[in-house]
């Protein structure tokens, strides 16, 4: 009975990811009204389908799938192997799964404006990588050629592009394996003998063609572009005069989605022309399409339907879209029994389109935007009919649950009526999906194999509204959604989200113990929808002490929160490890907290990051007792220098510029800190005076020519006190040898002895955006390269400059110090304390 349950959800799945677009998303008022319904009448009768293939959130030709989602109105998708969790964050402080999410999200926005799909494998993003046999050994070379092959056979598409050519020519080994995974699928996914797992819920696919959509960025790329044999050159800039924009413009729209990235684009006006050449399948003499049957004759019997189709995006009126109804249900019905799917998917779209004709609000609304398994939930529903046309609800319908109501509605005229929805009690939490259990090395682990491929996990709720259209009956569905007003920007919306009843936090993710003295460990709990009460109790491992065994609490609102103290200490032997805050509430243990990510370009997005945080047994010693830090573009690094005893100001425009800086022991610069902030820019000669006086400054890593800074005077002209120049160089193997330049140098001795051993365990890489040439007054620590490269020594440079010390490291402390690796604290603490240690 399990097993049928399952296969058959997994069956449901696999439809879902078939149809995702046209599942309603947020308004988008560039394109919404008349254009909106025209654009929906016209892609009707357009029956053929283009996936791109690339690895990275930002990879995708915004341009190219404009012009084919929104100008030629083909089912147009957006493949990307990784959610770009490696990446740097412009906006914040997110890492990791936190950045993978945002940026999942910018690419959902993007493709709500340039009209295409979105999908995703099951692979991370563990960084910049040199080789594509690096990345397809960390990813699972056969796991996301299996995903790669399901979305293949899932979307069906008649075409498939590659952004890259699977060659050593497309840099990032990432970028590198998307081709050469690309180029295997396009082949697996028509084999039945492979990945025989998926025909289950999917068919054997093979695309007509396999198409490289060549770079021509450079003039050399364009060159190299000319000379190729077979080259096909579409142009797709053109205008469209129902959008009122060109797919340039929309591309510029679409990518400056990626704020997280810093990728603002211009929005470019005239002709675009995009290189192609096909690298398997059939060839193509003018077209990509070439050859390739879109229209209704290639489903049976749809040649009827095609004909309605036409009729209604031909007789259709700006001001009355509702006289396109009828040939819209005429041809729903031809397509009613038809055992195909295109069939299925313009059935859906055919639906939504009725709905946009006829002027359709249907909306589901949820008294609060959090609930708990087992709760009641007030849902206001809302049925509004703003056309001449007759229209009745018959009944609304969530999960189980039906509201039965029946009679017309009238033009204009709400009809609203509220259901308490009962919670499931067995329905969990729900963070995105490919969150829900620990990953699998550099590959998210998915339980419901249907679910691989699908941008986000699907809404916790969906009110689903019957509608009479005469004979015709149609079941249109919106999510479960909070609705609310903004006392400054007006009606929001945001997800409905499952939470425990209350979120548990341990603010410091690593905890230093240098000795066996007990430190307090502080447990915030907030209560998520109302008064909750109950225990809370540290689960620390073997050796470690913890006073008092449990604490009890008690909150009596939503949003009302606590903090209860514990002490924590490591007895004899007692290693290095995790602790874990559990609270017990109703009988259910909770050990997770609650994290929004909340920016304006997307939505809101919930979390439930683990209530840990990791035990460091560490004998480190820092010399710096009140430390300066400048916040760039976000890191989560303060927060470690507090751990390592230092006490940290964060310094703003104003302190820079006016403030004592004498009062710090050290000061330093974040990531990207001279990319994103003027001021400290224009405080740099301060700087430069605060460590002539006797300071110390430590500058981060800043990136060359991307981010805010781009097209004006180079921000790191002038980063040290002597000539230095930042490049592109970085040591991406994070096990890479690290070579001892100057092994006795003060930095390597005082007040921490430095090893070999401080460089095991690190996390993603050794650095990036090494220091490229410099004056000979700095001194470089240490040397260290990829396998096969040329040995790179600008990772960290040390200068004294008058009474100070300067240093200048791309080592990426960013990633190792909120790992809590340990030898990254040893070397910091030595940074710090550079202004104590002996010339």
């Amino acid at each position: 009975m399990t097993c049928g349950v399952r296969q058959t959800k997994a069956v449901m799945l696999a439809f879902f990811l078939l149809c995702a677009a046209v599942v309603p998303s947020a308004a988008q008022p560039d394109f919404s009204g008349a254009a909106e319904i025209k654009s929906s009448l016209d892609r009707l009768n357009v029956l053929g389908s283009v996936l791109m293939i690339a690895a990275h959130p930002d990879d995708e030709n915004t341009a190219l799938l404009a012009y084919l989602a929104r100008g030629r109105k083909l089912r147009t998708a957006y493949l990307s192997l990784t959610r770009g969790e490696g990446g740097q964050n412009l906006i914040g402080s997110d890492q990791s799964e936190a950045l993978g999410i945002i940026r999942t999200q910018e690419l959902l926005a993007a493709r709500r404006l340039d009209g295409a799909e979105q999908y995703f494998t099951r692979a991370i993003d563990f960084g910049f990588s040199k080789s594509a046999d690096e990345t397809l050994t960390k990813w699972g070379r056969e796991e996301t050629l299996a995903d790669t092959v399901w979305v293949i056979r899932s979307f069906r598409p008649d075409v498939i592009v590659l952004r890259f050519s699977g060659t050593s020519r497309d840099g990032h080994g990432h970028h590198q394996s998307s081709a050469i995974l690309g180029q295997e699928a396009f082949r697996a996914a028509a084999d039945p003998h492979r990945f025989p797992e998926q025909l289950r819920h999917v068919r054997p696919w093979r695309a007509r063609r396999l198409l490289w959509n060549v770079a021509a960025f450079t003039q050399e790329q364009q060159q190299a572009a000319a000379q190729l044999r077979q080259r096909l050159e579409i142009e797709i800039g053109d205008y469209n005069p129902v959008l009122g924009y060109s797919y340039g413009e929309i591309a510029g729209m679409s990518r400056s989605m990626h704020r997280s990235q810093g990728m603002g684009s211009s929005e470019r006006r005239g002709s675009v022309r995009n290189s192609f050449t096909v690298a398997d399948g059939e060839p193509a003499a003018a077209d990509l399409m070439d050859g390739i049957d879109t229209t209704w004759t290639r489903v049976p019997g749809g040649a009827e339907a095609g004909r309605l189709l036409e009729r209604a995006a031909r007789e259709f009126r700006i001001d009355q879209p509702e006289t396109a109804v009828p040939a819209l249900l005429e041809a729903r019905r031809l397509l009613a029994a038809a055992d195909d799917p295109w069939a299925a998917l313009k059935r859906r779209e055919i639906d939504e389109t009725i709905a946009l004709c006829s002027g359709l609000w249907l909306d589901a609304s949820a008294a609060r935007h959090t609930a708990v398994a087992g709760a009641t939930l007030r849902v206001s529903l809302t049925a509004l009919n703003r056309s001449p046309l007759a229209i009745s609800l018959d009944g609304i319908r969530i999960g189980d649950q039906t509201v039965a109501v029946a009679g017309s509605l009238e033009r204009n005229r709400p009809a609203s009526q509220s259901i308490d929805w009962k919670v499931p009690a067995d329905r969990p939490y729900s963070p995105p999906y490919w969150l829900e259990s620990p990953a699998s090395g550099d590959r998210y682990t998915v339980a419901e194999s249907a679910l691989i491929g699908t941008p986000e996990s699907a809404p916790v709720a969906e009110a689903h509204f019957r509608l009479r259209f005469g004979q015709d009956v149609l079941e249109l569905s919106r999510p479960v959604i909070q609705r609310y007003v903004d006392a400054v920007l007006g009606e929001k919306v945001r997800p409905l989200v499952l939470v425990p009843a209350v979120a548990v936090e341990v603010p410091e993710r690593v905890i230093v113990f240098p000795n066996s003295s007990p430190k307090p460990v502080v447990v915030q709990i907030a209560a998520t929808v109302g008064a909750a009460s109950g225990s809370l109790r540290l689960d620390a491992p073997p050796g470690w002490q913890v006073e008092p065994a449990s604490r009890g609490f008690s909150l009596t609102a939503a949003g009302e929160t606590t903090a209860l103290r514990f002490s924590l200490a490591p007895g004899p032997g007692a290693a290095s490890g995790t602790v874990r805050a559990i609270a017990t509430v109703g009988g259910r243990d909770v050990s997770v907290g609650m994290k929004v990510i909340d920016y304006p370009h997307i939505p809101p997005q919930t979390l439930f990051p683990p209530a840990r945080a990791e035990l460091r047994r560490l004998e480190v010693r820092n010399l710096a007792r009140k430390v300066g830090y400048v916040m760039g573009a976000g890191d989560d690094i303060p927060r470690a220098l507090r751990q390592l005893g230092s006490q940290v100001t964060l310094l703003e425009s104003e302190d820079l510029a006016q403030d004592d800086l004498s009062a710090y022991d050290a000061i330093v610069t974040g990531v990207r800190a001279f990319n994103v902030r003027p001021d400290l820019r224009a405080s740099r000669q301060r700087l430069m005076d605060y460590v002539n006086n006797g300071g110390t400054l430590i500058i981060q890593y800043n990136v060359l020519e991307r981010g805010p800074s781009a097209g004006r005077s180079d921000p790191l002209a002038e980063l040290g006190p002597f000539p230095l120049r930042i490049g592109r160089d970085r040591v991406t193997v994070e096990e890479a040898p690290v070579r001892f330049l100057s092994p006795e140098h003060p930095l390597m001795k005082t007040p921490n002895v430095i090893t070999q051993a401080d460089f095991e365990g690190w996390v993603q890489e050794r650095g990036l955006y090494f220091a490229s040439d410099w004056d000979e007054r700095y001194q470089p620590l240490w040397e260290s390269s990829d396998p096969g490269d040329r040995p790179l020594a600008g990772g960290t440079l040390y200068a004294r400059y008058g009474k100070g010390v300067y240093i200048f490291t791309a080592y990426s402390w960013f990633r190792q110090l909120p790992a809590g690796v340990g030898g990254a604290y040893r070397i910091f603490a030595n940074f710090l304390s550079a202004g104590r240690s002996e010339p």
